[in-house]
This record gives C-alpha cells, sequence and structure tokens, in this order.
C-alpha cells in the first residue's frame, strides 16, 4: 500500500519546509517539497532531499546504551529503558542533594526546530528540577539584539516579495546554500531587471552567481553600513518623509555617520571607495530594493552592531514603504505563541523558590572547566553536539572528559559528544514524532504527525522527559500533557496574528499562514516594536572599533596569527547533523586560501596544512581557489572532529569571546597561523 503523508522539515533553516513522504508498505520511499506550500513550491536542498538515507542509515540509534569504556572512546553496552531512565534519576537526585540541583546544565539548541520536542516537555522538566539554566546564544541571540534594537520587534519582509524587488542586496546571506527557498523569488525578481549584489567575506554559490559581489573584510560590516549612510544622508538620497514621520534621532545620526567617509570605510573592509559610493547610491534610489541579512555578520565582536546598523538603512531610505522593500534577517517574533505556557518557567519555584542561574551556551568550555559555585555536575545533552559546535574546542574537551561529570545524551547518531556520554538515548527523527514548527524565514505555521515509525526503541524528547518527570515523582499535571494538549497550549493566546489558527485547522491544511496582511508590510507606516512606534537610530551606541582578533585589531595577536579564519555553514550539511556522511567530511575538511598567500607558504591545493593559534590547532586539505581575500581563510562547518585528524575541527581555533550585545560566540573574529605539513 502507497501512501502519501505530510510532514515539516525540523532542521536550523529559515525555510522550514512543507514535506511530503511517500511510505509503501510503512517504509519512507521518497521524500519531496510540497507544491502547495507557497515558499516550498514543490522542492527541497539537497541536504533533505536525501535525508530518508539519513532516516535508514545503519549508524541509526536505536537502543539506550551505558558507557563502559573511557569518556571519549565511545564504547557502550545496551540497557533497558527502565535501567537507563533510573541511573539517571538517581544520579540527578544525588547530585542535587549534595551540590544542588544547578549542578545540572541542559545543553540543546536546534537540532529539531520543533517547539514541542525543542523547548517543551524538556523545559518544563529542567524548571521543575530546579537546574540551572542554558542561555541559547549559540547562533542568532547578537543578530537578535541587533535588529530588536534597530526595529523593536524581529519581523522582516517576506519572502514572497521578494519577487518584486529591483534591487536585491545579499549581506551575509548564502541563499543558494541556506536559504535556497528564496532563491525562486530572486529569479523572479532578476527575470524582471533585478540586480542581485553579495557582500561577504567569501565568494560562494550565491556571490558567484550574483551581478556583483563585495569581498568584505570579516567582522567590518558596521563601517560599510555607516559609510553608505555617509553617501546616502550627504546626497540628500534619505526619505526625508518616513524619516521625520517614522524615525528618531536622525539629526544625531547624520553627525555621527560625518566621519565614516567611503575612504575611511575603504580601509577596513577592503571595498573601494567608489565601490562604496555607487552601492549607496543604486541602493538608496531604486525602488523597491531588499536587503536579505544572515546570521554570518553577526558572529564577529561587533556582531550586535553590525546588524542594528544595517537594519537601519530602510528606516533612513523608507523602502519599508514598498512591497518588495526592507530587509529580512528573521520573522520569528510574528509567531505571537504562549510559550510560557508551554515551558512554564514558574516551575523553578517548586524546587529553588527563585530563578535559576544562567550560563551562556556559548561558554561551555568555560561552565565545565572553571564554574564552581555549584561546579557542573551533570549535563544533559541534546538537539545539539556541542563536543563539534561549541567554541574553544579544547576546553569543552577538557569539561567533557572529567570523570566526575555524568552525561546524558539524546541522539540520533553516535557523534562526537555521544562518545562522552555517560547514558546515551535513541531519539526519533522529526519524521517520527508530532511537532509544531514556526518559521524565522516566512509566515507559515505548520504542523507534522509522525510519517514513519520509530526505530528500534527510540523515544521522542517529549516522551524521554516525561517518563523522567515520572521518574523524579513530579506530580504536576503538565507532566502528563499530550503532544496535542501541548499544542492547544502554545495556541491559547490572544494576540490577532493567531488568533483562529486552532489544532484541528492544522490538522486539515498542515500549513496555516499568520492572520497578517497579504502583502504583509509591518513599517510601511511607522509601527516598530518601540512604545512610540518609531524606529530609533541611537546613534551614540553606533561607536564602532574593529573586533580584536582581526587585521586592525590587536597588533601583537596579527603578527603571530596573520590569517582571519571564517567557518560559514557549508551548502549540503546543516551544522553537524549530517557528519556521518563521507561527502560531507570531505567538503568539511579543505581551507579556502588566495593564491598570493599560498603561494608566499609554498602551499598547493590539496596539500595538507595545519592552521593553529593560542588556543589548538586543526588540519585541513588546502583549497587554493581565490574565493577569499588576501589574508582571509575559509573552511565550511561543521566537521565531526573524531572523523579529523588530530580529532579536532575549526572550533578548536575560535574563542569563547562574546559579542557587544546578546551574548553570542564570535566565531568569525578568528586569528590563525598555516603551515604546509609534510614535503
Amino acid at each position: 500500500m502507497t501512501e502519501i503523508r505530510h510532514s515539516v522539515c525540523a532542521l536550523d533553516c529559515p525555510d522550514c519546509c512543507s514535506l511530503l513522504v511517500t511510505v509503501e508498505n510503512g517504509q519512507g520511499t521518497r521524500l519531496r517539497g510540497n507544491p502547495q506550500h507557497p515558499v516550498t513550491r514543490g522542492f527541497l536542498c539537497g541536504k533533505v532531499a536525501q535525508y530518508l538515507e539519513r532516516e535508514y542509515a545503519p549508524g541509526r540509534l536505536l537502543y539506550p546504551q551505558r558507557r563502559v569504556g573511557g569518556k571519549g572512546e565511545g564504547r557502550f553496552e545496551r540497557v533497558s529503558w527502565d535501567e537507563a531512565l533510573d541511573t539517571i534519576a538517581a544520579r540527578f537526585e544525588n547530585i542535587a542533594a549534595q551540590f544542588g540541583a544547578e549542578a545540572i546544565l541542559p545543553y540543546s539548541y536546534a537540532g529539531t526546530m520543533g517547539l514541542l520536542n525543542g523547548s517543551g516537555m524538556d523545559r518544563r522538566f529542567f524548571h521543575r528540577l530546579g537546574a540551572s539554566r542554558l542561555d541559547r546564544t549559540i547562533c542568532a541571540s547578537a543578530g537578535g539584539a541587533g535588529l530588536t534594537e534597530a526595529l523593536g520587534v524581529r519581523y522582516g519582509t517576506e519572502p514572497e516579495q521578494y519577487r518584486h524587488s529591483r534591487l536585491i542586496l545579499a549581506w551575509g546571506a548564502n541563499i543558494l546554500g541556506t536559504n535556497v527557498h528564496l532563491w525562486p523569488f530572486v529569479v523572479e525578481a532578476r527575470r524582471n531587471g533585478a540586480k542581485l549584489y553579495t557582500i561577504d567575506p567569501h565568494r560562494n554559490r550565491t556571490g558567484a552567481a550574483s551581478d556583483k559581489h563585495f569581498s568584505i573584510h570579516p567582522g567590518s560590516d558596521t563601517a560599510l553600513a555607516l559609510a553608505l549612510m555617509h553617501v546616502i544622508i550627504g546626497d540628500g538620497l534619505h526619505d526625508a518623509e518616513y524619516v521625520a514621520q517614522h524615525t528618531e534621532g536622525f539629526d544625531e545620526l547624520r553627525e555621527r555617520v560625518k566621519p565614516w567617509t567611503p575612504q575611511r570605510a575603504a580601509e577596513l573592509t577592503g571595498i573601494a571607495a567608489e565601490e562604496i559610493v555607487q552601492l549607496a547610491r543604486e541602493y538608496a534610489t531604486t525602488r523597491p530594493a531588499a536587503i536579505r541579512l544572515n546570521y554570518g555578520v553577526q558572529r564577529s565582536e561587533r556582531g550586535a552592531m553590525a546588524v542594528r546598523a544595517i537594519a537601519l538603512l530602510p528606516a533612513l531610505t523608507g523602502s519599508w514603504k514598498d512591497v518588495g522593500g526592507g530587509l529580512q534577517l528573521s520573522t520569528s517574533q510574528a509567531f505571537h505563541l504562549n510559550r510560557a505556557g508551554l515551558e512554564r518557567a514558574d516551575l523553578q519555584g517548586k524546587s529553588l523558590g527563585r530563578t535559576a542561574r544562567l550560563i551562556n551556551m556559548t561558554e561551555l568550555g568555560r561552565a565545565l572547566t572553571v564554574v564552581d559555585d555549584p561546579p557542573v555536575k551533570a549535563l544533559v545533552v541534546y538537539n545539539s553536539n556541542p563536543a563539534a559546535i561549541a567554541p574553544n574546542q579544547n576546553a569543552v574537551l577538557a569539561g567533557l572528559r572529567r570523570d566526575d561529570l555524568f552525561t546524558v545524551v539524546l541522539e540520533q547518531f553516535q557523534n562526537d559528544t555521544a562518545d562522552y556520554a555517560d547514558i546515551l538515548l535513541p531519539a526519533t527523527t522529526f519524521l517520527e514524532h508530532t511537532d509544531l514548527y514556526l518559521a524565522y524565514g516566512h509566515y507559515y505555521l505548520q504542523l507534522a504527525r509522525p510519517a514513519l515509525a520509530a526505530p528500534g526503541e527510540a523515544k521522542s524528547n517529549v516522551e524521554v522527559f516525561r517518563l523522567l518527570a515520572e521518574g523524579m515523582g513530579f506530580d504536576e499535571p503538565c507532566f502528563r500533557d499530550s503532544e496535542d494538549d501541548m499544542i492547544r497550549t502554545l495556541l491559547d493566546t490572544p494576540h490577532p496574528f493567531v488568533q483562529g489558527i486552532t489544532l484541528e485547522k492544522l490538522d486539515r491544511e498542515h500549513s496555516v499562514r499568520l492572520r497578517i496582511p497579504e502583502p504583509f508590510q509591518p513599517f510601511a507606516e511607522g509601527g516598530f516594536g518601540t512604545a512610540d512606534g518609531k524606529c530609533h537610530f541611537k546613534a551614540e551606541s553606533l561607536d564602532y572599533e574593529p573586533p580584536v582578533e582581526s587585521r586592525f585589531g590587536d597588533a601583537k595577536l596579527r603578527s603571530q596569527y596573520p590569517f582571519e579564519l571564517i567557518s560559514p555553514k557549508n551548502d549540503d550539511s546543516m551544522n553537524s547533523t549530517f557528519g556521518h556522511r563521507d561527502s560531507l567530511d570531505l567538503e568539511t575538511s579543505a581551507l579556502h586560501m588566495h593564491a598570493s598567500d599560498a603561494a608566499r607558504l609554498g602551499i598547493r591545493s590539496a596539500d595538507q596544512v595545519r592552521a593553529y593559534n593560542q588556543r589548538g590547532s586543526c588540519i585541513f586539505v588546502a583549497q587554493v581557489d581565490n574565493s577569499v581575500s588576501a589574508g582571509v581563510v575559509c573552511t565550511p562547518s561543521v566537521r565531526w572532529g573524531k572523523r579529523a585528524p588530530g580529532k579536532r575541527n575549526a572550533n578548536a581555533l575560535t574563542s569563547e569571546r562574546l559579542t557587544d550585545a546578546g551574548g553570542g560566540p564570535t566565531f568569525y573574529s578568528c586569528l590563525v597561523q598555516v603551515e604546509r605539513i609534510g614535503d
């Protein structure tokens, strides 16, 4: 018997695709994009189109296991679910009694974007336990802080509107690699005469396909944005009427950007002054003009400032008034769901009588090796692979090797972090459980039911934390909620964007547009998320200085480590999710270099090279292709370190230094030296 079942891609991507799964006699045989979905439009990215290979891969974890080897050896024996859960509950109770419940730390991020399995029963469990809270900063917190400071709310231009744009700036946005469902709208716009320009330190697939690529130095985006404002205001190209009606602080902004001449910005960005002038004038005079800003910009020390400066440009030019104008970084805050009711932070009072301490996930190495009030004695990892994706990798691995750290990992494959587990639990994939999905790249709320049976004894995160709550005697009714109960809780909100969207409607239609106008122009007439509804330029906070680890930063560091390392997302992977694939391991082992740098160091393509700094070292395969400027090296992320020589990936080189706001990681503010290995 053959059926077509609906699902939703749960991977950390703005597209949040609607899927159709062909199921024959209980086996998934084909996965394709839903042609009825206005953004998915019937196709999938290359990584998800092959997802059934991952679903049925021989490496899937099928049963609970207990460590029998040393930490990091990855040797386990099978145990029952009862034994595994009893062990976890007993260890948690002992740790809480001896050190306090805050000695237990959950570690998770967006391995699934599903609300129930990503931030549902798990949050309830850890809140009731009184465990430390995790500040989930590893990806988007700096950008979110910058965008919110600029606009007051995380809304943006809907992807369908990009077809109407006449100029599209992909700023730190590899659309073809990490946002491919925006691309058809870009293609449609270009067929109608639009231009696509990219601004990125790496000339990726999108840059190669664009009309013009601006190769900017890492971490200098604020300087470029300020210089664009200098030209726009100086030439009188700003929208004076929009600025007068819907913004505050223009006079101060005008004074702030006066020193930011194109010549000054050219020195910092590597983009010629005349190109900056031309870009500013073209952006300000082309209507509609849209910016697709992505998160690469904010992975630098000045990342929040960079996002804020760029997000001010549409208010300066008034492009929010145009269908096909404005900017998109994230649409996530438009989904005004009842997250408080889902997560139940109020349960912390049951154990602590107060709010638990907050530990920044970007500083996991420090949390596991330095923090001692109380020390972290138990770590529960799910929806993430911190041994591969967290910065300052050597410190993280040193912490994971601690014999006194009880580590529980919920996973689908035995990845880097799983090797350090004391208890390893098999998790379902998104095709195997119920969940509700918002998007951060469009405005459709989506429901997925299980399309495939879970293999072996794999359980969803919801079920695991429900069972743990039962095992620890948590008797609050919320721990007995079904998935449908939790979805109804999320939908129980008075906000007009969500009112009228019911579980029954989602079950019938699978994907439902938020109750917003079509087209959605959130700031066409002001309406910013501030008390007065205006965009506040706040010129005083645009005080840019280059990152410490950059070509214009600390001179001593630069003399020792002359290359700026960036590690953007790989086109064919999703962070470390597909690290088991041989093809992905080959792609993420590359270090892209400029020919002049390679020649000076005697390096040719396919040579094995070592990149190193004061934090560690990593071995790569050189790829001399001029996709980066001189002085920049680039490796696609994130490789499973366990598959690499020396068992390290690029995060052995990155630091725990935080961004200027939002507490995010500074993955792209990273200086290294490079040398050829062998003859």
